[in-house]
């Protein structure tokens, strides 16, 4: 079995449980998924399944991507992943669909993407500083500040944090909830936010690292005293 399926964030909303807890909530559009290539051990040196998000516009493809489908025999996709499988599990088989019907209410998923570019920033935007005094007569206000020493080591260290491009990362959530799936029309709600715009594309998969829940600790009486 696979452990992870592609989706594709739709927004965010809120689900109310029957006390009138609020929990803020993702929609993702997971699936239809279908296989179009295994990779074993013997042949690629892992084992693994590249996945195809099937979309209701037909993918335009050239000649090496429509011999990738035409080998597969699949109809071709746009937007293909790598997932992993479960260790012990049945390899699927090419072809094969891959639906939400993976995952289940209350389990543990992790989400990775791509986070929303913000372009070029400054260091108060981009690292938190604090900047300078705004008040008259100030030059400085949103200036990073002395970047190194002169004497020694009479250079810049690496990993200096400066202005430059912010965000448009590969990101990872870990351990979200999984509020609802509804198989019938492909949707996953999970709980709290997933990096990326509306419409953009994600791997929604099994959690890697599950947290440990906290169990209420009984106090235990004291010797002597009923």
């Amino acid at each position: 079995m696979v452990t992870g399926i592609i989706g594709r964030k739709v927004g965010m909303t809120q689900i109310f449980d029957a006390d009138g807890t609020v929990h803020p909530a993702t929609v993702i559009k997971v699936g239809p998924c279908v296989v179009v290539q295994s990779k074993d051990m013997q042949t690629d040196g892992y084992e693994a399944v590249q996945l195809g998000f099937v979309e209701e516009t037909p993918a335009k493809t050239n000649k090496p991507t429509a011999g990738h489908f035409k080998k597969s025999n699949v109809p071709a996709t746009r937007v293909r992943r790598e997932v992993g499988l479960a260790p012990g599990a049945e390899k699927p088989n090419v072809g094969d669909q891959v639906l939400a019907s993976i995952f289940a209410n209350g389990e543990r998923v992790d989400i990775v993407g791509t986070g929303r570019g913000k372009g070029f920033q400054g260091v108060v935007k981009r690292h938190h500083f604090a900047g300078g005094a705004a008040t008259h007569g100030s030059m400085f206000h949103r200036a990073p500040g002395s970047i190194g020493a002169s004497s020694f080591p009479s250079r810049v260290v690496k990993g200096m944090r400066a202005a430059g491009r912010m965000g448009g990362k590969r990101i990872t959530i870990h351990n979200l909830k999984v509020l609802r799936v509804d198989p019938e029309n492909h949707i996953l709600v999970v709980e709290g936010g997933i990096p990326g715009a509306p419409t953009s594309y994600v791997i929604v998969r099994k959690a890697v690292t599950m947290k440990k829940l906290k169990v209420a600790q009984v106090e235990k009486p004291k010797k002597g005293k009923k």
